[in-house]
This record gives C-alpha cells, structure tokens and sequence, in this order.
C-alpha cells in the first residue's frame, strides 16, 4: 500500500457547517481517511489532517477546494492568522512506500487543475517551488489576500499555474511538497502583543533564532492574551522543547507567564517522543518502548 498525507487549510475557522462541507468532499472517497481536522475562532483557520492512497487523495485535495471556493468569500474574511486564500495552503507528506518525488508530481497535477478548472492563482512552494525565491510560504503569503491584487502584477508574482488575475473571493493557493511539519503554538499571560511580538522574533529563524521556526505574534481577543504562533519544519533539528524552553526564558524577561502550549493537527510519534525523553531525562528510550507501536509492528509486519 502507498500513502499520502495531507494537510490543507482553509480559510474558516467560525462557522463549523462549512468547514463540516468541506471535509464531506473526503469522505466520499474510500481509501482516503480523515485522520484530524481542527477550527480556531481566533485566527479563523481550519486545520484538517488526511491521508490516502495517491490517486484518491489527488482527487480528494481538489474537490475540497472546489468545495472551499464556493463557501468561503474571503472580501468578508478577517483573522488573526496571515492568510491569502479560501483554501491557503496545500502540503503533500511521503508516508508510507511513496517518495518526495511522487508527492511534488501529485501537487504538480493538482495545482494545475485548480489553475485550470477553479480559475484560481496557484504557487508551488516547498520541494515543489518552481524556484529558490518561492520556496519558503511566509514570503508567498505576504501581502495577503488584499495586497495580491497589486503584488501579481509584478513578473516576479506570475503564478505557475492559473490565472494571472487573483479570484475575487477565493483569492491565490500554495501548493507543495514537504517533509512533516508540527504546528505549535503558546499562549502568554499578557494581552500586550508587543511581548509576543518580541518572543516570536527571538525564536523564528529569519530573525536570528531557530533554523527551521517560524514565528509570528497573534492576539487572541476573545480570550483576552496573546500567542506565539508557530511552525516546526523540521523537528529533528529544532526541536519542540528545546523552542518552547527557550520561550519560556524569554517569557520571563518580561515577566509573563507561559499559560499553556498547544499543537494544531496531528505530529510524528518521534517528536513526542523526544519530548519526553527531554523533559524526564530518560537515556534509554524508543518507540520500540511504546506498547501500542509494539503491538502494531508485531502484528503487521
């Protein structure tokens, strides 16, 4: 069996009967699951997490942004989370017997079709990025839904697929391949965004912290703090406790408390793992130790 991860998001994040839509278009597949979906009122974003055989999940990805692009009317979105589209982003992870070279072919086919039948801007970006300039989505993204009506007309800005006008209510899609990516976000006892302003650029990479963090600073308004919000692209070489101590020391310059942490999705077995390894100084620990991976590998191999 071959299996594809992936991991869109949509533009939703208030409104769960349209995100509920959205994720129906998977489910009509067979040999596509539906592993985790998430909302968040805040940033008005939805996480959904899914995995499958090639073909379907190919075929699956493009009806949930066809869904998507009728439900969703970004000139009436707002949010804390940067976003440039009614379906956002679109990641394809290798998981089992297929490769990265498979996974940027399908966002190849993928994007092209939503170019050519949604009408709607598309930009590779990651392993898929057509080039060095597109590869990392934070530069894709910026300027939004709102300033890509002017940043498209730059040369620099033509899509690889698509129209080279944005689409009026579902604006510009990144679609890639990638390694597996932790969405980790921590919430500060403040509402002062300037601290976590101050603590995201202490720790994201393009600011001088973490090499594979990404980091931005959001309020969260209707609980009253804010947040540092965050990727993990790779979380063998920045590890989650190693950037949430270093949050924390950060934290504490200003005087404010780390209320909780959150991950958004789903993450690997290994991260969790090292986590734990970290925090209980455990020195002789595997996966091999977990019961119910034991159990799978016994059974099933």
């Amino acid at each position: 069996m071959k299996l594809i991860e992936s991991v869109p998001n949509f533009s939703e994040g208030r409104r769960e009967e349209v995100v509920r839509q959205i994720i129906e278009e998977a489910q009509k597949y067979e040999r596509v699951k539906i592993l985790d979906w998430s909302m968040d009122f805040d940033h008005n974003r939805s996480v959904v997490t899914l995995v499958g055989e090639p073909e379907e999940i190919e075929t699956a990805i493009f009806d949930m942004v066809k869904k998507a692009t009728e439900l969703i009317d970004l000139r009436s979105h707002s949010g804390e989370h940067p976003r440039m589209g009614a379906t956002d982003v679109i990641p394809f992870i290798p998981v089992m017997n297929t490769t990265m070279e498979e996974c940027i072919e399908i966002s190849k086919r993928v994007g092209e079709r939503i170019g050519k039948e949604l009408n709607i801007p598309v930009y590779l970006y990651e392993k898929s990025a057509s080039s060095p300039d597109r590869e990392n989505l934070a530069k894709i993204r910026k300027g939004e839904f709102e300033g890509f009506f002017e940043k498209i007309k730059d040369p620099k800005w033509k899509p690889d697929f698509g129209p080279d006008q944005v689409h009026p209510s579902a604006g510009v899609v990144a679609v890639g391949a990638r390694e597996y990516l932790i969405a980790f976000n921590v919430n500060l006892g403040t509402n002062d965004i300037k601290i976590a302003d101050k603590i995201a650029k202490a720790v994201r990479h393009i600011s001088g912290g973490f090499r594979y963090v990404k980091a931005i600073g959001i309020e969260l308004k209707e609980k009253g703090i804010v947040q540092v919000s965050m990727n993990l692209t790779n979380y063998k070489k920045s590890p989650i406790f190693r950037v949430f101590e270093t949050i924390k020391r950060e934290a504490q310059r200003y005087g404010v408390p780390v209320l909780n942490s959150e991950i958004i999705g789903m993450i690997p077995l290994k991260a969790a793992i090292e986590t734990m390894k970290w925090y209980l100084q455990l020195d002789d620990f595997d996966e091999e130790r977990v019961i119910e991976n034991k159990i799978l590998n016994t059974f099933f191999e």
